[in-house]
């Protein structure tokens, strides 16, 4: 169809991540992925190239998707930046600091803390509380995306010490917090379209929480994060193997599901505690949906399967979440 090839940066940052952990694996010993040398190129040309991608002409760096998209709320033209997409291209930038460190990573990852602060939208849900937009272009109220915007602010703080940012990072999560609902769930979003439960999102919720907590040095989210996770390990995990979408029905079973279980429990330090549903969780999803050729389906259905190679929505968050899995346990099974 004449669709020229592009990069998705919400993509490179994840394969910025998996990266950082093959690194990370390859300094510890293991070379079976790369040598050190060899994966620290990638890193430097993937965080060098998603810098490239910014999207213009706000506060701070910050970045979208290559194509126009809708929703069930909303449509956006493509390069709208959004707090999702700016969630993780800055921590991936954070993280390939870490290894390089390159101040020009550093600095553009602190850049896109400001564009969470000052181009955001904010909805006041009482005196006290506000919910982060999705896009500068509305005033949607999206549970886990006002988190990746308040995730990102209590990194970014870890660094600069920004009081700002600490205290509306703050703000931002327990305003989350007090839309969970007694049995640890939240809905995806307030509009009136966005009343259900899901698998990835929820997963979403809780590393961010979990984050916030970890990086302001704060205690006060451990309850909420912890009857979250039960309610997430719960009623995701059919048969504790089957990643269910969402919390009433198995199908639709989309990749993100599988994925997103391994990025929470590593994230949250809770791999080790849920090896076992780790485990069979993957081996479920490698033995179900990954093709000969070794891509990852998008997604199973009752009766068929949607087959297309989807590079950031499928690839890139398996490739992210397997680099979890092997960093912490050194499964050369999985290679």
């Amino acid at each position: 169809l004449l669709v020229p090839k592009q990069y998705n940066p919400k993509g490179i940052g994840l394969f910025i991540e998996g990266y950082c952990n093959l690194y990370k694996i390859a300094k510890g010993g293991n070379s079976n992925f790369g040598n050190k040398a060899e994966i620290l190129k990638k890193i430097i040309f993937l965080a060098d190239l998603l810098i490239e991608l910014q999207t213009k002409g706000y506060s701070g760096s910050c970045w979208g998707y290559n194509f126009d998209w809708q929703n069930r709320e909303f449509y956006r033209p493509k390069n709208t930046p959004t707090v999702v997409a700016t969630s993780f291209c800055g921590e991936a930038l954070f993280k390939a600091y870490e290894i390089t460190k390159n101040q020009d990573y550093l600095k553009c990852a602190l850049s896109s803390c400001d564009f969470i602060v000052n181009d955001l939208n904010r909805s006041n849900v009482n005196k006290n509380g506000f919910i982060f937009s999705y896009s500068p272009l509305d005033k949607s109220r999206v549970y886990n995306a006002s988190l990746l915007g308040a995730k990102l602010l209590a990194v970014g703080s870890s660094y600069s010490k920004n009081n700002e940012w600490i205290n509306l990072s703050k703000k931002a999560t327990q305003t989350i917090i007090n839309q969970q609902e007694p049995d640890g769930s939240w809905i995806y979003g307030e509009h009136k379209v966005q009343t259900w439960k899901d698998s990835f999102h929820t997963g979403f919720n809780l590393e961010c929480i979990w984050k916030v907590d970890k990086y302001l040095n704060n205690d006060s989210f451990k309850n909420s994060f912890s009857l979250g996770l039960k309610y997430y390990l719960d009623n995701f995990f059919f048969e504790n193997k089957i990643p269910k979408y969402y919390n009433n029905k198995i199908y639709p079973i989309d990749i993100h599901s599988p994925a997103q279980l391994i990025a929470t429990l590593s994230h949250t330090e809770q791999i080790n505690k849920h090896k076992k549903l780790a485990d069979r969780v993957l081996e479920w999803t490698i033995d179900n949906m990954q093709l000969p050729n070794g891509i990852f389906i998008y997604q199973k259905k009752r009766l068929f399967s949607s087959k297309t190679s989807y590079m950031r929505w499928a690839q890139a968050w398996m490739f992210r979440s397997l680099t979890e899995y092997l960093k912490t346990f050194k499964n050369e099974d999985l290679d």
